[in-house]
């Protein structure tokens, strides 16, 4: 497992979904350059986490982990989660995935693990009390975190959530990466497809 502490740099195209904004991936890099240039982060005393992982087959030791060749290894992904007032901030960028598709990305309560569903379900400000969840008035972008994208020609691609909230301590460990995008309607809202890969966070 090769694990980078440098920015990922990727021409990427930004779909914006419901809660998803279009990111500034210039001003990004040079933040993401200097954080990552610095010591490594230590997620509860810096006001910004930022993680780069390579996707590797899962094994026991990887903290990015491809369950399927949509997810091919040796792509890479990069995670900044940004304290915003009383809410938070997360920005994603993708490089070297299929080009030309749609992947879902959602924040997860569970750290990964051999089997995709390992992660567990979608963290939620204000949890459904049932789960899985697929209520349109739980499972939604202002309550979870949804960077849906696109990626363009060369596999790379990116993807911005704003949330009103800060995850709570310890309950939010992962990031999965789906095979479409996020469904909004009754009985299906929040889900994605297929859980293709999967990359641990430090939150």
């Amino acid at each position: 497992m090769r694990i980078t502490r440098t920015a990922v740099s990727a021409a990427a195209s930004v779909l914006i979904l419901a809660g998803c904004q279009p990111v500034d991936e210039e001003s990004l890099m040079q933040d993401a350059e200097e954080t990552t240039a610095a010591a490594p982060v230590d997620a509860s005393a810096s006001p910004t986490v930022s993680v780069s992982e390579v996707f590797q087959t899962y094994d026991s030791t990887a903290k990015a982990s491809t369950y399927d060749p949509a997810v091919p290894e040796g792509s890479s992904v990069q995670i900044e989660v940004e304290p915003e007032g009383e809410g938070t901030r997360f920005i994603l960028i993708a490089k070297g995935l299929e080009p030309d598709r749609a992947y879902g990305v959602h924040l997860h309560t569970a750290p990964c693990g051999a089997d995709p569903n390992d992660s567990g379900p979608h963290y939620q400000d204000k949890a459904d009390p049932n789960q899985p969840s697929t209520d349109p008035a739980y499972a939604n972008p202002e309550n979870e975190v949804w960077l849906d994208l696109h990626t363009d020609a060369d596999g790379g691609g990116s993807a911005q959530s704003d949330v009103d909230w800060k995850v709570r301590p310890g309950e939010a460990q992962s990031v999965v990466i789906h095979a479409e995008h996020t469904h909004t309607e009754p009985g299906k809202a929040g889900t994605a497809g297929d859980r293709l890969a999967c990359v641990q966070v430090p939150l």
